[in-house]
């Protein structure tokens, strides 16, 4: 009769721990399909309708290519949490009419930091491009950091680093926003010294940090004072410029 309770109690546990842990991966599955931040229709309209471009939904992500097919630089950008990545086709848009091939990922489970794939299962979406950038935006640039040493460069939107690339020698571009409620500038600069010395380091006068996708606004966030088409202008400008040296 012991021994019979005792199977009892211990079957208890383990069902009890698997409910646990069947919960637990519920709740974490459907948190992460919860309040994920859709792209505004207006901007994404214009992405779609601009014949200086290509856009294809492929399965690497959403792949933007100069319409004329000459690319021989890319960008792999990983979105942040929970935001739409087709919310940042319109401020990258830029890059691919000047060239820049640009692959936008959509990590597992709308969260970069559950997304294991390395730099090469977004890459093989342009073959024909060998020099490439991985940026981000948010939590989005703290995985682009992860993924950076199989770069060529390195482009942060509102973000900052949680490893260490200061020996790295990688080029690298740190775009931030003065209003950013969230990656504020403090923050910013407290991890500065996890980039290389020569890292740019550049804060974009009025932005906020959704103004580095077009989402809307965002629970914490400041309040931006540039306009969406200066902002896209100036992230053109700004990593455009910065990339462009690297093409072979």
């Amino acid at each position: 009769m012991q021994k019979k309770r005792g199977r009892r109690v211990w079957r208890g546990i383990l069902w009890g721990l698997v409910v646990v842990v069947v919960l637990a991966v519920g709740g974490v599955l459907a948190w992460s399909q919860i309040g994920v931040m859709a792209a505004e229709p207006e901007p994404l309209a214009a992405v779609r309708e601009n014949p200086a471009i290509t856009v294809t939904d492929a399965e690497q992500g959403i792949v933007l290519a100069p319409a004329d097919g000459e690319s021989d630089l890319g960008l792999v950008f990983i979105p942040g949490a929970k935001v739409d990545p087709w919310a940042y086709a319109a401020i990258l848009q830029g890059l691919a009419e000047d060239g820049v091939t640009v692959v936008i990922t959509r990590p597992w489970l709308n969260l970069a930091f559950f997304d294991p794939r390395g730099l090469d299962a977004f890459t093989s979406a342009a073959p024909d491009v060998d020099v490439w950038g991985v940026g981000g935006h948010s939590l989005g640039g703290v995985r682009a950091c992860q993924l950076a040493e199989d770069a060529d460069a390195l482009v942060l939107f509102a973000s900052y680093c949680a490893n260490d690339l200061s020996a790295s020698g990688l080029p690298v571009l740190s775009l931030s926003g003065s209003e950013d409620g969230l990656s504020t500038p403090e923050k910013i600069a407290d991890t500065r010294d996890l980039l290389p010395a020569d890292a740019e380091m550049v804060e974009i006068e009025g932005a906020s940090h959704a103004s580095f996708g077009d989402y809307g606004p965002q629970a914490g966030d400041g309040t931006p004072t540039i306009s969406p088409e200066d902002m896209h202008d100036e992230v053109t400008d700004l990593a455009g410029g910065f990339l462009e040296p690297l093409a072979p």
